[in-house]
């Protein structure tokens, strides 16, 4: 039971650390190029994962991984690069109340995918939330 639920207490998480993320970016990038801003985070982040990593015995060898994995770990990086340089530059131009819920369309956005590309088959139910979610969005995000 605990492994089926186990996700929900990441994902939420996830969620906290993604908002603090909008309301210290929105901080941090009053005085400096969105780009470079995006560089520093990912230092940042390399930096805390590598010590994560080593501390909890979880290094293996990346040399021995399949290419499958590399490739789509590759992609999946180029993706989140290019999403942090736009989320940075959304940020520096826009409100955090109004950036934040546009980027989490990507809640839409992966569910169509899911469907699309790996066979996920949502409920009505679950489509439901999903359309609701993508109504939030714009009214959040076309506020006056």
């Amino acid at each position: 039971m605990a492994t089926s639920t186990g996700w929900f207490f990441w994902a939420l998480l996830s969620a906290v650390f993604a908002a603090l993320t909008a309301i210290f970016a929105k901080i941090g990038i009053q005085d400096v190029d969105s780009d470079l801003a995006t560089l520093i985070r990912t230092v940042i982040i390399i930096v805390v994962l590598s010590v994560f990593v080593v501390y909890t015995g979880k290094w293996a060898n990346p040399l021995e991984l399949s290419p499958k994995t590399w490739l789509f770990l590759g992609l999946s990086g180029l993706a989140t690069g290019a999403s942090w340089v736009c989320y940075f530059r959304a940020l520096k131009l826009g409100d955090a109340s109004k950036v934040a819920p546009v980027d989490k369309f990507s809640l839409v956005l992966v569910a169509v995918f899911a469907f699309t590309f790996l066979g996920e088959r949502p409920s009505l139910r679950e489509w439901s939330g999903i359309a609701m979610v993508a109504g939030g969005v714009l009214l959040l995000a076309f506020k006056r």
